[in-house]
């Protein structure tokens, strides 16, 4: 496992790059470079579920909150995959990747926030994280700035 990381700087500050990360409306407009129907559900609890799915909420991720401070820093831990609406939390196509984490962290100055995002993965999903992440981060920047 090999954490990934991607950083950009945007001309917003982090309160507003955070709800452009997390609203429902923004979403999935940066995280259509990964699965082009992505969306999330959580319940924001430290430990609670969170799921990232594509529309039919039958096929993505089940994970939990590890750490939150809003607007400053939020870390999930990947538990297991959902397959045709079954959850997958023990199977050893899941144990070699699961309780991998993925960060964001905001950090505000002068009114200009630097967005770090860091992600454990497995070497298969390098390239798939290299473009999503460079493209939706250009789509976070665009959106905090200009909307």
């Amino acid at each position: 496992m090999e954490t990934l990381k991607y950083q950009t700087e945007i001309n917003a500050s982090a309160a507003r790059v955070w709800d452009v990360l997390w609203n429902e409306n923004t979403y999935s407009k940066w995280t259509h470079f990964f699965c082009p129907d992505s969306q999330m559900t959580t319940d924001w609890e430290v430990g609670g579920k969170t799921y990232f799915t594509d529309s039919s909420k039958k096929n993505g991720m089940i994970s939990t909150i590890e750490r939150i401070e809003e607007p400053k820093y939020l870390v999930f831990k990947h538990l297991g995959e959902i397959a045709d609406g079954v959850e997958d939390v023990t199977s050893d196509k899941v144990k070699a990747w699961n309780g991998s984490l993925e960060a964001y962290y905001l950090e505000e100055n002068n009114g200009k926030t630097t967005l770090k995002v860091e992600v454990d993965s497995h070497e298969d999903f390098k390239d798939m994280f290299d473009k999503g992440f460079k493209k939706g981060l250009e789509v976070i920047k665009e959106l905090s700035e200009n909307h």
